[in-house]
């Protein structure tokens, strides 16, 4: 069997993060580094796709390279993590690993379509209007 290679994408905000996946033993590189290295919290929610993979099939046979850029730091996380698990779903081909992630967050696999809104002409900000003084 020839290495199945799979791409993926997924963004949140400016943050737009690619994933390659392929078989392997597990390994996740978040950015050319071990993503247990990660702060814990963003650690934590980078695993949240992988614990629920490894609750459906018992141990994870690809490794993962996830690349992000633009952004900040918590928009790149879940950009990630969208990415993540497309990618998983996709590799797999399993209805029921994508059950259980839609189960879990709906996040794991749809884009967070939200974007900051635009400034309107002639004031500072998108909605807040400047205010005016009748005496």
């Amino acid at each position: 069997m020839e290495n199945k290679l799979i791409y993926s994408s997924g963004k949140r905000k400016t943050a737009i993060a690619k994933a390659i996946i392929k078989d392997g033993t597990g390994k996740i590189y978040f950015n050319k580094k071990d993503y247990s290295t990660l702060q814990m919290f963003n650690k934590l929610k980078l695993e949240e796709p992988i614990r629920i993979a490894k609750e459906v099939f018992g141990n994870l046979n690809f490794d993962v390279n996830i690349n992000v850029h633009g952004g900040g730091e918590k928009g790149q996380i879940e950009a990630a993590r969208l990415a993540l698990a497309k990618a998983m779903v996709k590799f797999s081909n399993s209805e029921k690993l994508k059950e259980a992630f839609l189960k879990y967050d709906r996040n794991l696999l749809v884009a967070d379509v939200r974007r900051k809104e635009a400034r309107k002409p002639g004031d500072s900000k998108a909605r807040a209007k400047r205010q005016t003084s009748y005496r």
